[in-house]
């Protein structure tokens, strides 16, 4: 079950204008499931995309990048998203495969094939049943609404336990302005995206290099500061659709609200991030990583990713072991060479409270081990550091290891 998360209700999400999504169950792994998304965007919108950086990156990832750049961020008029294969790891076959679904999708919705972005996402080297995910894109097309939101969350899983999405909506300049989005994931989850896929939509009107470049900086917030297992999937996408429905517009990003429609974006953005951390797969606690002092972002990331990836660190808070010297060892080959051991700390907080574990090399002279053990018996668990060396700052996610996750990876094709 996933760590204090449940997915929001569907009158909870808020329908963005210029947006419909339709779901149908096309076979393509699983019967009776739905297992296809088709979302409908209207003419004019803005649309940017950031992906994996996995070399072995899969065809859909491909075709995406090559249709944004086709139409320069603009007019994208739809998405097509099946779970259950990857199309990843295929070829040419797989190439081929994305492209046909464009190529069909952009005949029934009488637009151009580069005016559509396929996603996949499930197993990694078999091939997509293309006959099948075209065969039923008349049912998804069908199916169309602006307040399908939720089913669509529910559509895109693989070994998610909950559909993930959240919604919200403030107001610039008397307008009201809504932002609703969707994601998916449990594992292969790291940085520089993860297996993830992530949705979102707004009825502001952005530019589409000002979209993408605000969505650049909001996954680094977010998807980009998460981390379950320390693998990067093939498939990771993180979308942005902007169609000026509600009669805001940013330009430039000097106009008067931009500032509070980035921080709600993000902040959007980084509840459906947490979401996976939250569900990832066995997960039993959430686990934040806060690193101050840094002399840069960079090298307070390097030291939270090494904590946060450690499976020694991740095995030991599943447990509520509070073997905490494992937490040191990650920090000291974090590849920081003239890091200075001696002037760090290292705490431990939860809703129990919080104590100093570490000081001056070693542990600190109040600690004790029953402290440490209350904390991290609860289920959302901060380890904070200070590296004492300067004033950058730097937060992850990550979730613990259990014995859920062997079991559930090593069944994962069955």
């Amino acid at each position: 079950m996933p760590v204090n998360y449940q997915t929001p209700a569907p009158d909870a999400l808020h329908p963005v204008a210029g947006i419909r999504l339709g779901v149908a169950a096309a076979g393509i792994r699983k019967k009776d499931r739905n297992d296809l998304t088709v979302i409908a965007v209207d003419a004019g919108a803005s649309v940017a995309g950031v992906f994996t950086q996995n070399r072995f990156c899969a065809a859909p990832v491909q075709v995406c990048r090559a249709h944004l750049l086709e139409q320069g961020n603009a007019d994208i008029r739809a998405l097509v998203i099946n779970t259950g294969i990857a199309n990843a790891g295929t070829g040419e076959q797989g190439l081929s495969a994305s492209n046909t679904t464009c190529e069909t999708l952009a005949t029934l919705l009488n637009v151009k094939a580069s005016q559509i972005l396929p996603f996949s996402t499930g197993v990694i080297l078999e091939p997509l049943p293309v006959d099948r995910l075209v065969a039923g894109l008349p049912a998804a097309i069908a199916n169309l609404a602006d307040n399908h939101w939720h089913a669509a969350a529910h559509a895109i899983m693989t070994t998610d336990t909950v559909a993930k999405a959240a919604s919200r909506q403030i107001v610039i300049g008397g307008q009201v302005v809504t932002l609703t989005g969707i994601s998916k994931g449990a594992g292969m989850i790291k940085p520089n995206m993860a297996t993830m896929l992530g949705f979102m939509g707004t009825d502001a009107g952005v530019a589409p290099a000002l979209l993408a470049e605000t969505l650049k900086a909001a996954a680094d917030e977010s998807f980009n500061a998460i981390t379950v297992d320390g693998d990067t999937s093939t498939n990771d996408s993180f979308v942005a659709i902007a169609t000026g429905k509600s009669g805001v517009q940013f330009t430039t990003g000097q106009e008067a609200g931009w500032a509070e429609f980035v921080v709600a974006l993000t902040a959007l953005a980084q509840e459906l991030a947490q979401a996976i951390v939250r569900d990832g797969e066995g997960a039993t606690k959430l686990m934040t990583i806060a690193v101050s002092g840094g002399n840069t972002r960079d090298e307070c990331r390097a030291v939270a990713y090494a904590v946060g990836h450690s499976p020694l660190v991740k095995t030991a808070f599943f447990a509520s072991d509070p073997n905490l010297g494992r937490i040191l060892a990650a920090i000291g080959y974090a590849g920081i060479t003239d890091l200075n051991v001696d002037n760090i700390r290292v705490w431990l907080a939860s809703q129990s409270g919080e104590t100093l574990v570490a000081e001056h090399g070693g542990r600190a002279a109040a600690y004790t081990e029953d402290q440490g053990a209350a904390i991290m018996a609860d289920a959302e668990i901060t380890v904070r550091i200070d590296l004492a060396r300067g004033n950058a700052q730097a937060t992850i996610w990550t979730c613990d290891l259990s014995y859920d996750y062997v079991k559930i990876n090593a069944d994962y094709r069955s």
